[in-house]
């Protein structure tokens, strides 16, 4: 395969979690803004963005908030999941993914 096809699937890879770290960003200011009253969680169009914000981030969020609950005291109703999903994200998943792909390139490549 050519190196082209992997520096694309890099350059995918990248683009996936960008966009998946602005949407958990999103969905964080989101769940303050609802707290603070600022917007309607019940008006329709507020409420499919947020049950699709939902949707793509709390399966993914849900193992991290049980192990919260477990270790941690109660906080208070502080979430500290998506904090730590986004350090997972940008430091170790990002990073540990694209030397895979490097990995797996030079094993197709001929040197």
């Amino acid at each position: 395969m050519d190196t082209h096809f992997f520096i694309a699937l890099i350059r995918l890879v990248d683009v996936i979690l960008g966009i998946y770290v602005w949407t958990l960003l999103a969905y964080i200011i989101s769940s303050w803004l609802i707290m603070f009253r600022i917007i309607n969680p019940y008006q329709p169009a507020v409420r499919a963005i947020l049950g699709g914000l939902s949707a793509l981030h709390d399966p993914i969020l849900m193992p991290f908030r049980r192990i919260q609950y477990r270790l941690l005291p109660n906080m208070g109703g502080l979430d500290l999941s998506p904090i730590i999903t986004l350090i997972l994200a940008q430091y170790f998943i990002a990073p540990l993914l694209k030397d895979i792909i490097i990995f797996i390139a030079g094993l197709i490549t001929p040197s």
